[in-house]
């Protein structure tokens, strides 16, 4: 089943792909979540390979949107059936779902995500320990589910993140490798979620995957978890108002190599990952490995939207903001915390009258339906995480070392997301091409 010894293969923007013998094939697979950035898009990168899958059973509370499947091709589309669930209801009720739609599964991915709303005036992921009783709920109650409906697969996939490595709590051991220790500072849901995997896994005498991307990139309609939309919608407000884009971070930030992780490619990986007997019961990280600085991006952003150009962060001190978390213990064990300096806010930017009457303005113009700027919050504080937030690097040598050779230039990924995008109302058309970092 193995992929070791056949020809790579390239799919648009995406290079050095595994393919597999044509005796894989008629697979069926269950991905939650199918409607966010993660789920959406491995389901399309499965669906690139018709032979080999030839059913998706798409598992979320609503179905992916009409804008989104319309990303896909007619064929692709006849092999995606929408399975109604709530996750945070009974195991029975979920498995009264599955069994209605005879739903049976070779593979399951699992993307499945809540992201309760922390107290107003706090950061995101602040509410840790609600974030941890959400969502190691969801995967227990699909699990018991699994059961109770006799669905085993071959295979159980769980994506988790970078947040894994506890870079969002202080300065860490970089790059981030597959097994480094778990960093218990404060309640990381991750960790409850791998072990009701892994115990799941044992009663069924099953095998599991686990995937760790970075910030993710990828078109879907909620953009709340989609760190470098904000950037495009500041990006086209300032072209409007005929200015150049501004940095918010220090030079530190600027400098820094930004990790990204296209979701397209994570999904690639992902059913590498399981169809490959040797990476059973594997954690992996997955990146562009296309590491890209403020420095060669913020150009990038005012090109294609037409911005008149760009300027460089701020250099006075004293005109900068600091974060200090002060005197608390690091994911390191020993060293100061980590300070953050930044100008401005993307958040602070959005709240301004003229950029929320520029966005009225362009979505007039390319007759766009999504208004970041109803919830400030939950749309651009994300975006300043990126764009000045703590640079980290995740290690590719496990991946590479068994096998995995899959690759994209993450400035034709991200122009890729803008474009799509555009198609699902969100954005405006970028007014320039995607020029590859080579």
């Amino acid at each position: 089943m193995g992929s070791q010894g056949l020809p790579l293969k390239t799919n648009g923007i995406f290079h050095s792909l595994p393919t597999f013998s044509p005796d894989v094939k008629g697979l069926t697979a269950i991905i939650t979540g199918a409607n966010g950035i993660s789920g959406f898009h491995t389901m399309r990168a499965l669906l690139d390979s018709p032979e080999r899958w030839t059913k998706i059973w798409a598992a979320s509370r609503r179905p992916p949107p009409k804008e989104m499947m319309a990303l896909l091709t007619e064929d692709q589309r006849s092999r995606v059936v929408h399975v109604a669930c709530d996750f945070l209801s009974s195991p029975e009720d979920i498995c009264k779902q599955l069994q209605e739609k005879n739903v049976s599964a070779d593979y399951i991915f699992f993307y499945s995500y809540a992201q309760p709303k922390p107290k107003a005036g706090t950061a995101a992921w602040s509410n840790a320990q609600e974030l941890v009783d959400t969502n190691s709920a969801l995967l227990k109650n699909f699990l018991g589910a699994l059961t109770h409906a006799k669905i085993t697969p071959k295979r159980f996939l769980l994506q988790t993140g970078a947040k894994n490595y506890g870079g969002h709590i202080g300065p860490a051991r970089t790059p981030y490798a597959e097994s480094d220790p778990r960093v218990t500072l404060e309640p990381n849901f991750y960790y409850p979620q791998e072990d009701l995997l892994y115990q799941y896994c044992k009663d069924q005498q099953i095998h599991w995957n686990i995937i760790c991307p970075a910030w993710i990139i990828g078109a879907v309609n909620n953009a709340a978890m989609n760190a470098l939309h904000p950037l495009a919608v500041y990006a086209a407000v300032q072209a409007h108002k005929g200015e150049k884009l501004k940095y918010p971070g220090d030079y530190n930030a600027w400098l820094a190599l930004g990790e990204h992780s296209t979701a397209y490619l994570t999904g690639y990986l992902s059913e590498w990952a399981v169809l490959e007997d040797k990476c059973k019961d594997q954690k992996f990280n997955s990146s562009d490995t296309c590491p890209i600085p403020n420095n060669r991006l913020w150009p990038e952003l005012a090109r294609w939207y037409g911005a008149k150009g760009y300027e460089l962060p701020e250099l006075d001190e004293s005109k900068l903001t600091v974060l200090d978390a002060g005197d608390v213990p690091t994911p390191l064990g020993y060293g100061p915390s980590r300070k953050l300096r930044f100008a401005w806010t993307l958040t602070n930017w959005a709240q301004q009258e003229e950029n929320q009457k520029a966005w009225q303005e362009i979505s007039a113009k390319h007759n766009l339906t999504h208004n970041p700027f109803e919830d400030i919050q939950a749309h651009f504080e994300f975006g300043d995480f990126a764009a000045w937030g703590p640079a980290f690097a995740l290690s590719m040598n496990k991946a590479r070392y068994m096998g995995w050779t899959g690759h994209v230039d993450t400035l034709e990924s991200l122009h890729m997301a803008y474009t799509e995008l555009n198609k699902l109302g969100m954005l405006p058309p970028p007014v320039e091409k995607a020029r590859p970092l080579i």
